[in-house]
């Protein structure tokens, strides 16, 4: 990796913390101005519990597409499970 490409992994790296999301379980390295990310991504816990990952997701790669130097965004994420707020409330049933 060249100081170029370590320089835009920090600026990357700042860029997701910027957003409401627990990105710790997620490697992120850019090369050659492909910025790739891999892991796992989680909602914070105790803070914005009506966070959609997956359009944070869209939102994260799209900024990273904006960025001067960044040629293409590669991921392999997935996602962290439901809150327990999110498994506690009661799923409406469908009547047959």
């Amino acid at each position: 990796m060249t100081v170029s490409d370590s320089a835009m992994t920090r600026e990357v790296l700042r860029d997701i913390a910027r957003r409401p999301v627990d990105f710790s379980g997620l490697d992120v390295h850019v090369m050659h101005g492909v910025v790739y990310m891999k892991g796992r991504l989680d909602k914070l816990r105790g803070y914005y519990e009506d966070v959609d990952l997956h359009e944070e997701v869209n939102i994260i790669i799209r900024m990273l597409r904006q960025k001067l130097g960044i040629h293409d965004v590669c991921c392999e994420i997935e996602f962290g499970e439901p809150s327990l707020h999110e498994r506690m409330s009661p799923h409406p049933r469908k009547v047959a």
